[in-house]
């Protein structure tokens, strides 16, 4: 049979439940003789629908193309997602995406998926249109072990409680951000004695509770590095409300010029909340224990 095994969805984080869905997909696939696709979004539909509560994201673009293709996945089409297609019907989004365009045979969603205008879509109208076009539907649920449901809401509560070994399990891998290295104040190896790489982060990101983390540092040719990762407004040197979030990574095995690098850092564990010191020197010697502290929780990971 000729034709395509299909899931669509915004697959933010694609967490264990995703991944379950994915292998459900390629086995059902397999057995039919067909490809299977990933239709996703190039940005997660609320920022277009209702921006003002639209949810942080646990992946950008890169690295969820990345994920879906760890997958095993054939292929993955990435639709824009903008106010002319937030306003497509269901109805016209099946005929175009998957009928016309992908030849779908098989659609697997999750069993709450919804989608077209004012998400009049559900899989009860995608089953009803799969007769009419001939394509199978299942609505699957997303669990990461069989039993648990797995969502991409409850990874993103964890992680703004700080709590990035819980989001991890639900993960299948430690949370992680990307952005480029950039200049921040200038006072980490001058005046601290602990140079930090400084991110550039998009604002659609997910980061984890202001604090300090042991983490790793990914460089852009590979090379990974244990890190002390601090999120926070620099409460030591700004007044509340004065400084926006910043992340930034002190390797503890690395001494040279990262700026201008695409890096990555992924998230091991909360090491502590940030807080204000009465002196510098009050706070060096807490980054001590902080890299210390780090060493320790990663070489006991390792």
């Amino acid at each position: 049979m000729s034709g395509t095994a299909v899931t669509i969805g915004a697959y933010d984080g694609v967490h264990l439940g995703h991944r379950a869905l994915l292998r459900d997909l390629s086995a059902r696939a397999a057995t039919r003789g067909l490809s299977t696709v990933v239709v996703t979004f190039d940005r997660h539909p609320a920022s277009v629908v209702r921006p003002e509560s639209a949810p942080p994201q646990l992946t950008d673009l890169e690295q969820k193309i990345e994920l879906l293709e760890a997958c095993g996945i054939d292929r993955t089409v990435v639709i824009a997602f903008d106010r002319s297609r937030a306003d497509e019907s269901a109805e016209d989004f099946v005929k175009e995406v998957l009928v016309d365009r992908l030849k779908a045979r098989l659609v697997v969603v999750g069993e709450d998926f919804h989608f077209g205008h004012g998400r009049k879509g559900n899989v009860a109208l995608l089953t009803e249109l799969g007769r009419q076009y001939d394509f199978e539907v299942v609505g699957a649920r997303l669990t990461g072990d069989g039993t648990d449901a797995v969502s991409s809401t409850r990874i993103r509560t964890l992680v703004a409680a700080g709590d990035v070994v819980g989001a991890a399990q639900l993960l299948g891998r430690p949370h992680e951000v990307r952005g480029r290295i950039v200049h921040g104040d200038g006072r980490g190896g001058p005046d601290l004695g602990f140079p930090t790489a400084n991110f550039e982060i998009g604002d659609d990101i997910a980061l984890p509770a202001d604090g300090i983390y042991a983490g790793y540092f990914t460089r852009a040719d590979g090379t990974v590095h244990p890190a002390a990762v601090s999120v926070g407004r620099r409460p030591t040197f700004y007044q509340p409300g004065t400084a926006s979030v910043l992340v930034e990574a002190y390797l503890l095995d690395f001494d040279g010029d990262l700026y201008g690098e695409k890096s990555r850092v992924s998230f091991v564990e909360r090491l502590r909340g940030d807080r204000r010191f009465e002196s510098v020197d009050a706070l060096i010697a807490q980054m001590r224990r902080d890299a210390a502290d780090a060493e320790r929780v990663l070489s006991a990971d390792r």
